[in-house]
């Protein structure tokens, strides 16, 4: 079953938290804190594999959630790291995020990484936290949640040829012969509901030939089963237009070649000004004495500025020049650039800035460093809660919120949590 479009929830390992714990040794009357960190949370990563050629993983399997890291331990033995899932994904993978629509990354060469979600930290033990004031700090960090996302992942497959051509034009005939690839095909239109890829071989040359699904008139709103496929020739370095000149086609061959024009452009104005080719296509089926007939629509062709080739996939004739200029414009041609190149692993996300204002009667409190001390605290803790104050207080928190007005017992809410305001005397 061929899937080029998936929906998962992805969600990281939750950092472990840090261990409140003292020395206790024979002889050691006075033991210092000796706590452990907690281990990092697992995170989830995307890669681009060659070995697959669509999403049909992820049409079965739609949520994922790496290993949470372990809490720390006394003498200041660190929590285990939460192991990371690996996703393999098809090389031209396309990563959104479903919520907001926005394209993180393009999957475009092989090997490629994405973090699709960051596993949160560990906390820190209470070893961390002594001072010459503070020698028995009875307190530990918690470890930060990991990330959650839902992911929309849309697969465009990196063709180097993309084959194009009305139903029945011979599309699946003709990467068979060209390549390994086996194709159902038959004498009915249709007959490839998906795309179907090949490595052809010309001397020292290979590429990958892409047979899309045929095209028929309204194919970009939508008619037909090309719409589905139409972005997989988005990537293609060269069209091959193929089209059947035999008694029995669909429609002539002009006609047939300003359809597939049409619906490229209506789609994606850019495809139709990629660089193409052009095969006439079942010359087979045409007598020879009688194919002098071609050449009013081989001249048409060319007067547009295209090469023109005539071609019989299911006899091979003509099979060879086609075959080798392929190899030659493929070879003159620069590779697609990718959409969006990922985000390095090592480099880590912007700070979002603090800021307080008033939301009817709660006031709320958004950036990523409180955030992030709140999500640290023990609130079972006196000790862990004096020190977030203190750190809330160092931001200018307090004040601000002194300038909005706020009055003690009014709500501050902060993340998912919401705490209690009392002045700072």
């Amino acid at each position: 079953m061929f899937i080029d479009e998936a929906v998962i929830e992805v969600e990281a390992g939750r950092g472990g938290d840090g261990c409140v714990s003292f020395r206790r040794e024979k002889h050691v009357p006075r033991g210092g804190p000796d706590g452990g960190d907690g281990g990092n949370g697992g995170s989830i990563l995307l890669v681009a594999d060659t070995h697959l050629s669509t999403l049909l993983d992820f049409h079965y399997k739609r949520r994922y959630k790496a290993e949470n890291g372990g809490h720390g331990s006394g003498s200041t033995r660190k929590g285990r790291n939460g192991k990371s899932i690996t996703l393999r994904v098809p090389v031209g993978t396309l990563v959104y995020d479903a919520d907001t629509g926005a394209l993180l990354t393009d999957l475009s060469r092989p090997g490629m990484k994405f973090v699709a979600a960051r596993g949160g930290k560990g906390g820190r033990g209470n070893a961390h936290f002594t001072t010459p004031t503070r020698q028995t700090p009875r307190f530990a960090e918690k470890g930060l949640p990991g990330e959650r996302r839902t992911l929309r992942l849309e697969l465009k497959l990196l063709a180097d040829v993309g084959i194009v051509g009305m139903p029945n034009a011979g599309k699946s005939t003709l990467i068979s012969r060209i390549s390994a690839a086996k194709p159902k095909i038959a004498d009915y239109p249709f007959t490839t509901l998906v795309p179907n890829l090949g490595v052809a071989q010309y001397q020292e040359h290979s590429f990958v030939v892409a047979d899309i699904p045929g095209l028929i008139e309204g194919a970009h709103a939508g008619v037909g089963l090309g719409h589905q496929f139409l972005r997989h020739v988005e990537r293609a370095r060269l069209l091959l237009y193929l089209l059947d000149v035999s008694p029995f086609a669909t429609a002539p061959p002009l006609e047939a070649f300003e359809t597939l024009r049409r619906e490229l452009e209506l789609y994606n104005p850019a495809l139709a000004q990629k660089p193409a080719l052009i095969a006439l296509n079942k010359i087979d089926a045409i007598a020879p004495d009688a194919r002098e007939s071609l050449d009013a629509v081989r001249n048409a062709l060319e007067a547009q500025g295209y090469e023109v080739f005539l071609l019989s996939a299911y006899t091979g004739e003509g099979l060879e020049p086609l075959l080798a200029r392929l190899a030659q414009r493929v070879a003159e041609l620069p590779p697609p650039e990718p959409l969006l190149e990922p985000t390095p692993e090592a480099v880590k996300p912007s700070r979002q800035p603090t800021r307080v204002y008033k939301d009817g009667d709660v006031f709320v409190v958004e950036g990523a460093l409180p955030l992030e001390i709140v999500q640290r605290t023990d609130f079972g803790n006196h000790e862990a809660i004096l020190r977030m104050q203190k750190r809330l207080k160092g931001l200018g928190i307090f004040r601000r919120l002194q300038e909005l007005g706020a009055q003690e017992g009014d709500t501050v809410r902060i993340g998912e949590v919401e705490l209690e305001y009392v002045p700072d005397v």
